[in-house]
């Protein structure tokens, strides 16, 4: 079968991309290149032995779309494609909603006209917003206190009418946690344009001196040391999880809303500790401000994940310094 991987060149998608190839789907990959490289695509087709068809187009192109769908017999949607920072979304909240909600709806509408109704949602535990109580639960209260989660929350709402006015559409929401760590082989991992919005990038690159100390946003939350709590999960681990969603397409009645995280909570100086014991790469710091739309504690339940998917995440903290460090050491300046 054919699965299109919108966004299929970035950090979690090109992780997919290995996943979905090793477990023997075809993959296309549209990509527009905006935070992301073409070389991840060359490795993958080097350590899986497998082509990739890569189109270097915008998911919000309908014409671009359409070429693909005329000239393959897509089966299924893995949908990555959008603007993913917190802080630049609140920053530049036009930008998100014309790029994410713009572009879903724009790719829905042409698989609609070709008949494809099978697509595995890159959704985020940003919809939660700041939950009451810890671990979050799938039917907990949804609300967001970002543009990126509100953009996230929207498509969802997006989809779920979509299936109410045809049932006909296996739709799977995976709202995941926070993806960090990287391929085992080195060849792949997060390689983040200019100065890096996600943590484990940040702190990699001040292990190898890309950065001089790595800034922390706020140490005056309610958590064991005054620092963010997240769920941090290995993006291999992520990646295996939308295709456990993509083998379950059809096996359900309505949508199916899953999390994936590894059911524990990390702080930021813990994970700045993991990562300096497991490397011996000592992480200078600096605490800073809070960023606006940051939360003081976010990590999930998994167990609807084990129950309808089969799915758990296998790989431990120690495995995602490693790997992080893998990835960053042989690749000091990204694919570039």
């Amino acid at each position: 079968m054919w699965v299109l991987v919108t966004g299929g060149a970035g950090f979690i998608g090109t992780h997919t991309c290995i996943e979905l190839l090793e477990n023997g789907y075809n993959v296309i990959v549209i990509d527009n290149l905006s935070n992301s490289s073409k070389i991840s695509l060359d490795r993958v087709r080097k350590i899986t032995g497998n082509s990739i068809e890569f189109f270097h187009d915008d998911v919000r192109d309908k014409d671009a779309l359409n070429k693909i769908f005329t000239n393959y017999d897509v089966g299924a949607v893995i949908h990555f494609a959008g603007l993913k920072a917190v802080g630049e979304s609140v920053a530049k909240p036009l930008e998100y909603y014309d790029n994410n909600i713009g572009g879903t709806i724009n790719l829905c509408q042409v698989m609609d006209a070709f008949n494809v109704k099978n697509i595995v949602f890159s959704s985020s535990a940003t919809v939660y917003g700041e939950p009451d109580v810890v671990p979050i639960k799938e039917n907990f209260p949804l609300a967001v206190t970002n543009p990126y989660g509100r953009s996230k929350l929207i498509i969802e709402e997006i989809l779920h009418d979509l299936h109410v006015s045809d049932k006909d559409w296996n739709i799977a929401l995976l709202r995941y946690f926070n993806p960090i760590g990287a391929h085992e082989s080195g060849l792949f991992g997060e390689d983040p344009m200019g100065t890096p919005n996600n943590i484990m990038p940040y702190i990699t690159q001040v292990g190898i001196g890309i950065l001089d100390k790595l800034k922390i946003f706020g140490n005056d939350y309610d958590t064991i040391d005054g620092t963010g709590m997240r769920d941090y999960i290995h993006v291999v681990d992520l990646a295996k999880g939308h295709v456990a969603a993509i083998k379950a397409m059809g096996s359900f009645d309505d949508i199916i809303t899953v999390n994936l995280g590894t059911g524990s909570g990390y702080t930021v100086l813990e994970l700045v500790n993991a990562f300096e014991v497991t490397t011996g790469i000592k992480i200078p710091y600096e605490f800073v401000e809070r960023r606006p739309g940051d939360i003081a504690r976010c990590y999930a339940d998994v167990s609807l994940a084990k129950e309808l998917l089969g799915w758990a995440s296998e790989k431990t903290l120690n495995d995602m310094c490693r790997d992080s460090w893998n990835w960053q050491s042989k690749n000091p300046n990204g694919y570039e």
